[in-house]
């Protein structure tokens, strides 16, 4: 859309007292302005923005809630999206640098959209995320929709799933049509639910056909959101699934530099010992996730604070590696996993 389109659906939807496109539209037009470097004039027109909006009842979420009922189940009337707002920065977000910098694209073409329009070409509108579980998949959804300043849809496989026959396609269906109808960051999290493989024998025709009506329903997205899928058993899609997205990012255990960083993230918030040294504390915590961490982290910091010890110490964080450690041992003790204690 160039700049003068632009004002123009400001101006229409000024006119036909249409609050939801207007604020869509500024807040393309504010970015455009930041794009530009024009910092104070988009600064200025942020307050202008958003100073009058919780009186007039237009944050994000109730905004979308109020102008689109929630699709829900037949079956047991369940809500089968939920509308999440989130505030986040890409700082927050420690990942090896490959997978940021796929990130960062969809990002960058995301707002360059009108840009690529003219060369007959669209942002990547569906994203496969696969990898360990804690590698941070369901984070990268939070973070994009701040940034883009989207609202989140979490999909609620719970609801979707039905026990009658035919009524879990039909909720999809739903599903994307709601989608289709507002700019969005989908979150369809658990994604393998849905996209087992169809040639497993232990599936029922019932998860087959929902296979089915799932890719043609990806096929057929015409609309302006971004779909993120996520799974931990990228191994059990089916075949045809991967052709479907724009794009897939793996995420990995995080190397020893990331995990250096997580630590130095999860305990800053706290006064610590000297003594603690975070580069032994990345070199021990080999195959550990960024979600291991920051729970080994807290209960270090909890450790610290309950027992009143007047900072937090190597000892503290080394106790709460060991819980760790022995609750993973109990979880699956057959895992193969081989963590060396502090």
């Amino acid at each position: 859309m160039t700049i003068n389109d632009l004002i123009k659906q400001l101006i229409y939807s000024f006119n036909n007292n249409d609050k939801e496109s207007f604020i869509n539209f500024a807040r393309e037009y504010i970015e455009r302005e930041k794009r530009m470097k024009h910092n104070q004039a988009a600064k200025e027109l942020e307050k202008a923005l958003f100073d009058k909006q919780p009186q007039d009842n237009l944050f994000a979420e109730r905004r979308f809630k109020n102008s689109l009922p929630i699709p829900r189940d037949c079956e047991k009337g369940f809500p089968l999206l939920e509308i999440k707002n989130y505030n986040e920065n890409m700082e927050n977000l420690i990942l090896n640098i490959k997978a940021k910098e796929k990130l960062e694209q969809i990002i960058r073409e995301f707002k360059d959209n009108d840009i690529l329009s003219t060369y007959n070409l669209s942002y990547k509108k569906k994203i496969l995320l696969c990898g360990k579980p804690g590698t941070g998949k369901t984070f990268t959804a939070h973070i994009i929709s701040s940034i883009l300043q989207l609202p989140l849809i979490y999909i609620r496989f719970d609801s979707i799933i039905s026990s009658y026959l035919g009524e879990t396609a039909a909720n999809l269906r739903k599903v994307f049509e709601f989608i289709e109808n507002g700019t969005w960051i989908v979150l369809f999290d658990e994604f393998d639910i849905i996209g087992k493989n169809r040639d497993d024998i232990h599936e029922h025709g019932e998860i087959k056909r929902v296979v089915n009506n799932f890719l043609q329903m990806l096929d057929n997205f015409n609309g302006l959101s971004i779909i993120f899928a996520a799974t931990n058993h990228q191994n059990i899609l089916d075949p045809a699934i991967w052709r479907r997205f724009d794009d897939v990012i793996f995420y990995e255990l995080p190397d020893e530099n990331t995990r250096y960083k997580l630590f130095e993230k999860y305990i800053k918030q706290i006064k610590r010992d000297k003594t603690i040294d975070l580069n032994e504390l990345a070199q021990k915590s080999d195959k550990l996730s960024p979600s291991d961490i920051k729970m080994i982290c807290e209960e270090a910091m909890k450790i610290s604070i309950i027992y009143s010890h007047n900072c937090l110490s190597m000892s503290d964080i080394s106790l709460a590696l060991n819980k760790f450690i022995e609750r993973e041992q109990i979880k699956d003790k057959y895992s193969g996993a081989n963590y060396e204690r502090i």
